[in-house]
């Protein structure tokens, strides 16, 4: 695996906002979904068998940072363990954990096509955050796409009508960390080697998990899930490794739609691993949120263009003239 600043790569990307995505980059897309929804239904084909989700997520990382290590070629990569704030790193990789943990959790009582629903209201959750955390402030419409998510989500849960779960509160847990730790990293990018932001939020659960898992551990006795457990931490990390080579080749913007065609894989394994089949209230809570999560994606590339727009304009010598 090549080695990269995600950050500087999405920048240079963006210099060019019109361009379309390539087939390349959108069998990425598909194929991280892929994975991403494999990760899902394994973990969900653990907790149902009898595992405890902590230990389950564990192995997930356990596993992941061993194929981080090995891929990034640790012993001889010093960028893998530089860091600039080791108690950031901590708190990262905590709240990526935290997501994990409460996924899988979710996913006891939950069909995936629910839990992953409410994971796409994430953006519109990042996009709220980012004013009072970054000062990056969303304007009124904008605003207006996220109440609408967040409307999306209610239709998927329905609160007060004998629908709502602990597995929703776990799934809106799981969305919740995510979106913080996108925050997070969006702070920290920066300061922080992508090699190190990688490995360390791999490390961090691993290591401060591992006094626990004694407790939560039960290893299997079928060869199947033995498989199963250790196939985990591939399609996470497999399915982040074809995500970032995604956006190598193409903007946030022209790659938007895509990722949410994971759905259709979730609700293929939730339909030929469990029988289950998503109602038609979390279809139409699902449309709701991916609609407003591609108007808000498209309305930031629109200020983005008008930024850049505008900043070329000021760099103009004819304008230093007026």
């Amino acid at each position: 695996m090549t080695t990269f600043n995600e950050r500087g790569v999405r920048e240079q990307r963006d210099a060019v906002p019109d361009a379309g995505a390539p087939a390349s980059a959108i069998g990425l897309i598909f194929g991280s979904g892929f994975l991403f929804s494999c990760l899902d239904t394994s973990g969900k084909f653990l907790v149902t068998a009898g595992f405890e989700a902590p230990f389950v997520a564990w192995v997930r990382f356990a596993v992941h940072l061993v194929l981080v290590l090995l891929l990034f070629q640790a012993w001889k990569n010093p960028a893998l363990f530089r860091v600039s704030s080791l108690p950031w790193q901590i708190v990262r990789g905590g709240l990526l954990f935290g997501s994990t943990l409460c996924n899988f959790l979710a996913l006891r009582t939950l069909q995936l096509a629910e839990t992953v629903s409410i994971f796409f209201f994430a953006p519109m959750v990042i996009t709220a955050l980012a004013g009072p955390l970054l000062g990056e402030w969303a304007g009124w419409r904008r605003w207006m796409a996220i109440l609408a998510g967040f409307a999306g989500v209610l239709v998927i849960t329905r609160p007060g009508f004998g629908t709502f779960s602990i597995g929703h509160v776990f799934a809106l847990g799981a969305m919740t960390c995510y979106s913080l730790y996108v925050i997070l990293t969006r702070r920290m990018g920066a300061r922080e080697t992508a090699e190190s932001l990688i490995f360390y939020s791999a490390l961090t659960p691993v290591v401060l998990i591992f006094p626990a898992v004694p407790l939560y551990g039960t290893l299997p006795t079928d060869p199947l899930h033995w498989v199963v457990l250790v196939a985990l931490g591939f399609f996470g990390g497999f399915g982040h490794w074809l995500l970032i080579l995604a956006y190598r080749q193409a903007t946030t913007y022209a790659l938007a739609p895509y990722p949410y065609l994971q759905m259709v894989w979730m609700v293929a394994f939730g339909y030929v691993v469990f029988g289950d089949l998503p109602d038609a209230w979390t279809i139409l809570g699902a449309a709701i949120i991916v609609t407003s999560g591609l108007y808000i994606v498209r309305r930031e590339h629109k200020l983005r263009l008008a930024a850049r727009k505008a900043a070329r304009a000021q760099d103009d010598p004819r304008a230093k003239r007026l």
